[in-house]
């Protein structure tokens, strides 16, 4: 039986700096990911988006690569998202249960495609943390706007709400291929089987679905707000322009009888 543990340990991880760093034999990489062998029948997995995955290594190797990469960082024991699963291996059968897949033989494919999905799956937690955050401080605005009848909140500080909100949105879409199937799935239906397996397995999908819908209600609120906020200053300017042509009226009202005097 061999361990898998993915654990989101930074916002981002820069790849290029990650491979040097690191100095392991590259079994896959590109712009977004890492894949590399840590010795016999040890893999490390680095994502851009912040996550380590390992498979087969002890808690003081688990250790000594996050050392590597963050020296400041806390024991891997102690980091609040984690995911973990088993890998066992057993000649004629694949399955994916609730906490472990079985194989039927020693595929770095497949592992690979293991290590990616309990990877994606911490993702999904991290970013679901980040909209019940941005949910909770969309709340404290609305209810102002219950109670109050008006915003607590000023144009700048919206905007960059707003801005936000777009950031983690696109965060999401870029870093996060949910409904794509990894290139090595294409050709080889027992891999195609088995990523289908796990993505219902850590349910993924729905998880995705589910937090683009939250963001989608932030927005709503968000464009709500905007529209508010659009109007008030709309009616600000409107008085200003009254205010002005009643200064004008009177203006020319006391020049007129300045004349007749």
């Amino acid at each position: 039986m061999y361990p898998v543990i993915a654990l989101q340990l930074a916002k981002s991880f820069p790849i290029r700096q990650c491979r040097q760093k690191l100095a392991l034999p590259i079994l896959y990489s590109d712009s977004d990911e890492l894949f590399l062998s840590n010795g016999a029948e040890k893999f490390v997995y680095v994502f851009q988006y912040g996550v380590l995955c390992f498979f087969n290594h002890s808690p003081e190797d688990i250790n000594k690569v996050v050392k590597s990469l963050l020296p400041n960082a806390q024991a891997w024991q102690e980091q609040e998202l984690s995911e973990t699963m088993k890998v066992v291996i057993q000649a004629g059968t694949q399955k994916v249960d609730f906490d472990q897949v079985i194989l039927p033989s020693f595929d770095p494919e497949a592992i690979r495609l293991v290590m990616l999905h309990t990877s994606q799956s911490v993702a999904l937690d991290k970013y679901l943390e980040i909209t019940d955050l941005l949910l909770e401080e969309t709340n404290t605005y609305t209810k102002s706007l219950e109670i109050k009848g008006k915003l607590n909140i000023s144009g700048v500080k919206l905007k960059k709400f707003i801005g936000k909100v777009l950031n983690i949105k696109n965060q999401i879409s870029e870093n996060l291929y949910i409904f794509d199937a990894p290139d090595s799935t294409w050709e080889n239906e027992a891999l195609n089987n088995l990523n289908t397996a796990l993505k219902q397995s850590f349910d993924i999908k729905d998880r995705y679905r589910y937090i683009f819908e939250r963001i989608g209600i932030i927005k709503e609120d968000l464009e709500l707000f905007k529209d508010i906020m659009d109007h008030k200053e709309s009616s600000k300017l409107e008085w200003i322009i009254i205010i002005l042509i009643l200064v004008e009226v009177v203006d020319l009202f006391v020049l007129r009888l300045l004349k007749l005097v």
